[in-house]
């Protein structure tokens, strides 16, 4: 079978390595880790094609360990069993390091059977995650290990890798290729952060050009081939919450290009419906009463969205991204609704009062009897003071105006209706 061609120029060594200069560069933790020759447990976590298998390679070359490795996505426990039966070999006396790729995917008891051996030393875990582990990793693994935070590389440090995989994709089809000028530049740019899929891109460009001795690959192929490949998307791990956080906090910070991009984002990886959720609960937890009519007209663009589909569906969200992120802001009643609740969990459902109860009459034991409700509508402005919290909380106040013309107009009317003689 032959190998792909990213797999053939995998680094060798650390200095090879494409990014990741903040654990990997001279002096950085993880490189004086791994040039101590004392490995730790140790969890790599980021995206696709950042580097992670690679480095743990490099490492397991550079041991006197027996190395195995296993993916989460496939791996048992019979699997796990017979790694650490291997720790009483003569293969297993210097160790054992274990290269567990997806330990997402792993159940509690799996990763519970390796909790002894990576304590004692017998087997050195480093694994790797592409979702945050502190989700998604039991904390007793989390506990026994260090966290490295892999990056996504930038287009500048891609480029020299795309230009290496063209030129070893030309020394293994026995062809001269020519490369346009910005070709390297558009791969590394729209991959993504990913050097696997770039340096895929670059494969794919070589087979669709390649007929003779000299492979033209000109800009407008490597266009075609990588016109979706810089979307990082995935609809039930963290790239999903992340954008989704990034349109929210955008909107909230009134920046209404940073949320256009966020919620093309979305638009763009097909999921409009948590784009839809999202925008609806943006325009009554951030906008809010600072401009309540934002709520009607947002479900408005929302119901329109889902009526059209994709792609005009673009165009009244757009409508309502822009209008959220340009409107004044409050959360002045999200404020105290959330107050409200605190309260309720501290002091529960406290008795009503007497004459808010839907009962029209008081036993024997009673000791104020009738219900003595004072009807708003019969009195100037349609109200009156009266007590409406329980007893326990009467006082309480938790909603407070906000700063806002919305709110501070109905502000000015209130205290002018409820003022004191």
């Amino acid at each position: 079978m032959q190998k792909p061609l990213a797999d053939k120029i995998r680094p060798k060594t650390l200095d090879d390595v494409v990014g990741q200069s903040h654990i990997l560069g001279p002096g950085k933790p993880l490189r004086r880790i791994i040039e101590s020759g004392r490995i730790p447990n140790m969890i790599f976590y980021g995206s696709s094609g950042v580097g992670k298998t690679t480095v743990a390679r490099i490492i397991a070359e550079n041991t006197n360990m027996k190395m195995c490795k296993l993916n989460g996505t496939s791996a048992s426990v019979q699997d796990i069993k017979d790694i650490i039966a291997d720790t009483d070999t003569l293969e297993g006396y210097n160790g054992i390091l274990l290269y567990l790729d997806e330990i997402q995917y792993l159940n509690k008891k799996q990763q519970q059977s390796l909790l002894e051996h990576i304590e004692n030393g017998r087997i050195t875990l480093i694994s790797s995650t592409t979702e945050n582990p502190y989700f998604y990793v039991y904390n007793a693994i989390i506990s026994r290990s260090t966290v490295f935070e892999f990056l996504p590389v930038s287009p500048k440090e891609i480029v020299p890798a795309v230009e290496r995989a063209f030129r070893l994709a030309g020394e293994e089809l026995g062809c001269r290729i020519a490369v346009e000028d910005g070709v390297c530049e558009h791969i590394a740019r729209g991959c993504g952060g990913d050097v696997r899929k770039a340096v895929n891109t670059v494969e794919l460009c070589v087979l669709s050009s390649c007929g003779g001795d000299v492979a033209d690959i000109t800009l407008e192929t490597a266009r075609l081939l990588t016109q979706r490949s810089n979307m990082r998307y995935d609809r039930a791990g963290d790239e999903h919450y992340d954008t989704l956080s990034a349109l929210q906090k955008s909107i909230r910070g009134s920046d209404e290009n940073a949320a256009l991009h966020y919620a093309a984002r979305l638009l763009e990886s097909g999921d409009i419906i948590s784009l839809c959720r999202r925008l609806l609960v943006i325009a009554c937890e951030d906008v809010g009463l600072a401009y309540p009519l934002a709520i009607p007209i947002v479900k408005a663009c929302v119901d329109s969205a889902l009526q059209l589909g994709m792609p005009e569906a673009r165009i009244p969200l757009g409508d309502a991204v822009v209008l959220l992120a340009t409107s004044p802001k409050s959360n002045s009643a999200y404020l105290a609704v959330d107050a409200a609740i605190a309260d309720l969990k501290e002091f529960g459902g406290a008795e009503f009062p007497r004459h808010l109860q839907n009962k029209h009459f008081d036993g024997e034991g009673a000791a104020v009897k009738g219900q003595h409700y004072l009807y708003p509508h019969d009195f100037p402005n349609h109200w009156v003071e009266q007590q409406y919290l329980p007893d326990v909380i009467k006082d309480r106040v938790y909603y407070r105006y906000g700063e806002n013309k919305s709110e501070q107009a109905a502000k000015a009317y209130w205290e002018q209706i409820k003022k004191k003689p």
